[in-house]
């Protein structure tokens, strides 16, 4: 009757008060009334723990704890007949002695007690959840139910990895994290016998102790898991999807599961080139990559042990799920030759362009994705060549043969025959597959390989006299200039299209200037067929 309670602190959150049956810790000050000390918790550095209602405290102090929430305060007067009565306790206690007990509940738990769990935010998009033989990174907070910080992944900066379900983990945890989503935050309230149990851990965790851990899961595979594959736009026109061996250029974003982004060659602004399917890259994005298009758009979720493992690499963290965002730019195979699909053929084509005509056309380069590179429209005049002569690159070359003025076809040239590994600065990039529009406007007929002029009649017998206009028996560059000019005016000689007269002229010149004196004599001075013959008599 004389049992008085007075509660100095009552926490606003109070989700659990003490019932006859319960497991307590708490710490106290037991004084008399006049203030003398006779025992503390606190001097003890532990706890007082002990089930209430049971017969295992005096009879004031069960009845006083029940009702009480952790982290509250009580100031508890007992009388004599509630404590230690007439008797009292020898050399502690004396009879019939009124106790002052200062009380601080710091943990409450029952025998039938779960694991609870509490969670506070789940994503929206939850396509997985958490099973028993999972491996899962996650980070944690975890305190005592008075809300003491005992551990924290974030104070290591490293999340905290293992298998659930299958004993890596206290019983409570492996029960708290089953059937989480990867971004989910929970709070996981674990009894002790499903945690530490009456021994603790033997460091900072006492025993009896609930615990309580804050966790957010950032990261969920199974050792069996394949590659994921999400395709996110994919062209409709598909005429050829990538296999081993293959050469592609792809842009991508690298992300965690959570969402962390770890890498990414748009920043670079550089593609990343390589073959797939021979091992250059990690095996979970050599499978992911193959059957692709170009212009496709897919998501490859690859699991630790098909990229970077337990070890991670750079900003990669060990054991992580790893998702690439990837948009296909171009892709070939070294193996592949020019392709060309003629668009426009006109009805009268018997003239094919070959080997040393001289050709003028309009075209529109880009690549594989649609890049616009260059085109001759945009600078209001053709793109003149000789075939075959090398002023262009050698798929151009091969793809320009056997077209008839008027025709328009596609020319698709791989890097191989186009402008190699090392592409234009600033212009084509390294690897790039080029796709060429053309239109042949006009069509000059070459000379026959080897020559660089020839006459359209017979030639004269005299033909070194004629030349040599001063009748010196010596004939000078110019004069040789003048001559050649002369016969190309009449329609007497024809020189090799598309090359510049002057260089043309000089070339001829030195090959009959034998001596190199800047003078042809008439020693010297052979016809192309006359040079032949000589060469073949010689032999």
């Amino acid at each position: 009757a004389d049992l008085r309670v007075e509660r100095r602190f009552v926490p606003e959150s109070c989700p659990r008060a003490v019932r006859p049956g319960d497991f307590v810790r708490y710490h106290y000050l037991g004084a008399f009334p006049d203030g003398t000390r006779f025992d503390s918790s606190y001097d003890r550095g532990s706890t007082f723990n002990v089930f209430v209602g049971k017969g295992q405290l005096i009879a004031g102090m069960d009845k006083a704890l029940v009702g009480m929430c952790v982290n509250e305060r009580r100031f508890v007067k007992i009388p004599p007949k509630l404590a230690y009565g007439s008797e009292g306790v020898s050399g502690v206690i004396p009879p019939n002695a009124v106790l002052h007990f200062d009380v601080l509940l710091v943990d409450l738990w029952n025998l039938e007690d779960e694991v609870q769990v509490q969670t506070y935010f789940k994503p929206e998009k939850c396509p997985r959840t958490v099973q028993v033989s999972d491996f899962v990174r996650y980070h944690y907070n975890g305190t005592f139910l008075d809300g003491t910080l005992f551990d924290s992944s974030h104070n290591r900066m490293r999340t905290y990895d293992t298998y659930v379900g299958i004993g890596w983990l206290i019983p409570g945890m492996d029960q708290g994290l089953l059937g989480m989503c990867v971004g989910e935050k929970r709070i996981i309230t674990i009894p002790p016998f499903l945690a530490y149990g009456e021994e603790g851990d033997g460091k900072d965790i006492p025993g009896q102790a609930s615990l309580v851990f804050d966790v957010v899961l950032l990261d969920l595979h199974n050792p069996k898991d394949g590659i994921a594959i999400e395709n996110q736009q994919v062209p409709e026109s598909c005429e050829r999807r990538s296999q081993a061996g293959d050469f592609l250029r792809y842009h991508y974003n690298g992300t965690l599961l959570d969402g962390t982004l770890f890498d990414s060659s748009y920043s670079r602004n550089h593609t990343y080139d390589t073959y797939v399917g021979k091992g250059y890259v990690i095996a979970g994005m050599d499978e992911g990559l193959l059957g692709v298009c170009t212009g496709e758009k897919r998501r490859i979720i690859i699991p630790p042990h098909l990229g970077y493992g337990e070890e991670g690499r750079g900003k990669i963290p060990g054991s992580a799920v790893l998702v690439f965002d990837v948009h296909v730019v171009d892709f070939h195979n070294p193996s592949d030759s020019v392709s060309i699909t003629v668009n426009y053929k006109p009805a009268n084509c018997t003239v094919l362009s070959k080997k040393g005509d001289y050709l003028k056309y309009h075209y529109n380069a880009s690549l594989l994705d649609g890049t616009l590179l260059d085109s001759t429209h945009s600078l209001g005049k053709t793109y003149n060549i000789v075939l075959g002569s090398g002023q262009v690159v050698v798929g151009m070359d091969m793809g320009l043969q056997d077209m008839c003025v008027g025709e328009r076809r596609r020319v698709v040239i791989p890097p191989h025959l186009g402008y190699g590994e090392d592409g234009v600065e600033g212009e084509v990039p390294g690897s790039a597959v080029l796709v060429f529009d053309i239109e042949l406007l006009e069509l000059v007929s070459g000379l026959p390989e080897g020559y660089m002029f020839v006459w359209n009649g017979e030639v004269s017998p005299n033909l070194f006299e004629e030349i040599d206009q001063n009748h010196d028996g010596e004939v000078l560059l110019e004069e040789f200039s003048e001559y050649i000019q002369a016969q190309v005016d009449s329609g007497k000689g024809k020189l090799a299209p598309g090359f510049d007269f002057e260089k043309i002229v000089k070339n001829m010149f030195t090959n009959q200037d034998r001596d190199g004196n800047g003078k042809v004599t008439a020693e010297e001075f052979k016809l192309k067929d006359q040079e032949a013959k000589e060469e073949h008599d010689e032999l």
